[in-house]
């Protein structure tokens, strides 16, 4: 009887150590190398101050605490060199990031937390045009955009020219350097009145949807999961006032051209209602799992 006891006694204290190990192992911070964008606002960018500002970031403000990250924050950069750092190992988180096939093959990706639809920008006192009227013009589009690689595959006969950010390709359309640009809406809207330029028009929704999500290097699965969780348990009012204090759904609905204004207002409806049901869905899933 005596030794069973001790038995008992045994097991227990061995379950409360490998428990307390456990639980520690939990709370372990994880360093991770977060690489902002330097000028992709409102989602990301490095304001005229030096700070990191946007909706991503807030988001990752919001999560990184329940998901026990310690975030060190590295020099704002184009994406294209962000990407490659990636591939080298020298980072560990990417915000506002679709994933693509390519992307995939050394980072995985969390559920999107926002979608903006990609548009086709040219100036107010440019003739009536779309992407399929456009061979032979140059049309800028970022670097390394997921968008890039879905327009220079459907319209190769376009002169593409590949900028760093949607900031340059604004400035080369204002200069009149390239007939048009495709950006996401919002990304226009906010380097415009970031740079006082109001001659540009939404010429065309060019059937591309900006899905962003958190990325990470695919072998750190962690992480990965970390960040999952813990975006699944912020709750659906924080992420709407987070998503309302930077998408001005008002100025996007109004850029588009009038006689697809109805269906813009639709389809960023359908994207926010999809998106918070997304929420709620991981949010259960979380809360079960």
């Amino acid at each position: 009887m005596r030794h069973n006891i001790s038995r008992l006694r045994h097991f227990y204290l061995l379950f409360v150590l490998v428990f307390s190990y456990v639980c520690a192992q939990a709370q372990e911070l994880l360093h991770v190398r977060f690489a902002p964008e330097k000028d992709y606002g409102p989602f990301i960018y490095q304001d005229e101050s030096g700070q990191i500002k946007g909706l991503s970031w807030d988001i990752l403000q919001e999560i990184a605490p329940a998901a026990r990250l310690q975030i060190e924050t590295q020099a704002p950069a184009s994406l294209a060199y962000i990407l490659e750092q990636a591939k080298l190992g020298k980072v560990e988180l990417i915000s506002s990031l679709r994933p693509t096939p390519e992307r995939a093959l050394y980072l995985g990706f969390t559920q999107p937390y926002v979608a903006i639809p990609a548009v086709l920008i040219r100036r107010l006192d440019s003739p009536t045009a779309t992407l399929q009227t456009l061979t032979g013009a140059r049309v800028a589009v970022g670097k390394g955009y997921a968008v890039e690689h879905f327009v220079r595959e459907k319209y190769p006969g376009i002169n593409w020219v590949l900028v760093a950010d949607d900031r340059e390709a604004l400035l080369l359309m204002a200069q009149n350097k390239v007939a048009a640009m495709v950006a996401d809406i919002a990304s226009t809207i906010f380097i415009a009145r970031r740079e006082q330029y109001q001659n540009w028009r939404v010429e065309q929704n060019i059937g591309f949807e900006y899905q962003l999500s958190f990325a990470y290097p695919k072998t750190q699965t962690e992480l990965g999961r970390r960040l999952e969780l813990a975006l699944s348990r912020l709750p659906v009012q924080r992420r709407e006032a987070i998503l309302a204090r930077w998408l001005d759904t008002k100025s996007i609905e109004n850029a588009a051209p009038a006689r697809t204004w109805l269906q813009w207002g639709a389809l960023l409806a359908l994207l926010i209602a999809a998106l918070i049901g997304g929420w709620e869905w991981q949010r259960q899933r979380g809360r079960h799992g």
